[in-house]
């Protein structure tokens, strides 16, 4: 699967592109140039010919060949939001959280573990164990991992509690002066404002002062 996989890739690189997107994102690993709406059929087409466990065997040897867009696929074949059993494809993604390097790989991972911590909010107690981490990339995938939390209306007492407790991450993380980390913070607060403001304003309140005063701008854009 990996060979046929890999063949398709190379066989719509953009190399000039490619060029362009190694500058960009500066991690040191291969680039083929493929923009995201070109690899998204290939994805497709693996994704619905595969069963769960060949896919998940493919995007476990697509991210060990470290090609940038070899591990967004991967990414991608493991994002779903109903999959049972899940525990497998959820160890994969939890596995790959230590080797982020870079945003764009850790955003499309950190996409697919949404759908596997919403499908299991027991997991956030593994995500907890992310924020003393001594990769930047790992506590910071701690905040954008669960915005799937900000984004309700009327949430149930579990999922209130769930949002509690990120804010708390989030008050944690907020001494943190890492750029990515102050943005992801901003992020989740900025996306829980369109929701339940009241608890934007207060975490602000709180703790605003503690964070940079782009992300504190950022954070408060709606409210």
């Amino acid at each position: 699967m990996i060979a046929q996989a890999l063949a398709q890739l190379h066989a719509i690189a953009d190399p000039a592109n490619a060029i362009r997107v190694a500058a960009y994102h500066k991690a040191d690993r291969v680039y083929l140039g493929i923009t995201l709406p070109a690899q998204e059929p290939l994805v497709a087409a693996w994704r619905a010919a595969l069963t769960l466990d060949q896919r998940i065997q493919l995007a476990a040897d697509l991210w060990e060949t470290n090609i940038h867009e070899a591990r967004v696929s991967a990414a991608k074949l493991l994002t779903q939001a109903r999959v049972t059993p899940d525990a497998a494809m959820w160890d994969l993604i939890a596995a790959w959280v230590p080797q982020f390097d870079a945003w764009a790989i850790a955003d499309h991972v950190c996409k697919a573990g949404e759908k596997r911590l919403v499908a299991d909010p027991a997991r956030l107690d593994a995500v907890e164990t992310w924020l003393t981490h001594d990769n930047m990339w790992v506590r910071r995938a701690a905040l954008v991992m669960t915005l799937p939390w900000t984004k309700q209306n009327h949430p149930k007492p579990a999922e209130q509690a769930a949002r509690d407790r990120i804010l708390g991450w989030a008050a944690t993380l907020a001494p943190d002066r890492d750029w990515f980390i102050q943005k992801a913070i901003a992020w989740w607060l900025r996306d829980l404002s369109k929701h339940d403001p009241a608890r934007a304003s207060a975490f602000l309140t709180t703790h605003g002062q503690t964070l940079k005063p782009f992300a504190r701008k950022e954070a408060a854009r709606y409210l």
